[in-house]
């Protein structure tokens, strides 16, 4: 990877529009909008405002960053679409950086970061020397109590600003083979399928 790549990274997993444009070890723009909704809406402009301020087009890009969650399903569903859409058109690699991996870029290992999932549930994954545990969905205590003697990041606690910690990842990662992004679930959609028969097709 060159020194001077330039990544743009992007998430709207949570009530949020983040990105930020990274050059090396330069941040050269970011900005974290708080929205409960409106993601799909805003991210695009947001993208192309962050890349105006630092002077730069779509085609200066080596490479995007996106956050794939856990989070909100309809969220991480609309930066996952846009950075793999983006990516083919700019025949540039997408590189999908999970909520986790962000949260403990930087951090001495081992490590554990414990996200909020509501319903007094948390996600939580484990980072050593050797690698990453498998991330989990349980109750927050169980969590808490499994991670006892582990240091544990929560978001607020992360060294960098979420987009910012993305890019740095999906730095990292430039120019090793990469899969596409791909939404992290650890949890099922809310909605449910209707609970009508579905309509009969007349010949």
């Amino acid at each position: 990877m060159r020194n001077d790549a330039l990544i743009l990274a992007f998430d709207t997993s949570a009530a949020h529009c983040a990105a930020a444009l990274l050059q090396g070890e330069t941040v050269l723009a970011h900005r974290v909008e708080e929205m409960a909704k409106g993601q799909a809406e805003r991210l695009m402009p947001l993208l192309e405002e962050l890349l105006a301020e630092a002077g730069y087009g779509w085609h200066d890009l080596a490479g995007l960053g996106v956050g794939v969650g856990p989070g909100n399903f309809t969220g991480v569903r609309i930066s996952v679409s846009a950075a793999r859409g983006l990516a083919l058109s700019l025949g540039i690699p997408a590189i999908g950086v999970s909520t986790f991996e962000a949260v403990a870029e930087g951090a001495a290992r081992p490590v554990a970061v414990l996200l909020d999932a509501r319903r007094g549930e948390a996600y939580a994954q484990r980072f050593t020397q050797a690698g990453a545990d498998a991330p989990r969905l349980a109750p927050a205590e169980i969590l808490q109590a499994e991670l006892a003697g582990t240091p544990i990041l929560g978001p607020d606690q992360a060294a960098f600003a979420l987009p910012v910690a993305m890019a740095r990842v999906a730095a990292s990662r430039l120019g090793s083979p990469q899969p596409k992004p791909a939404p992290l679930y650890l949890r099922g959609a809310d909605a449910a399928p209707p609970s009508d028969p579905p309509p009969v097709l007349l010949d």
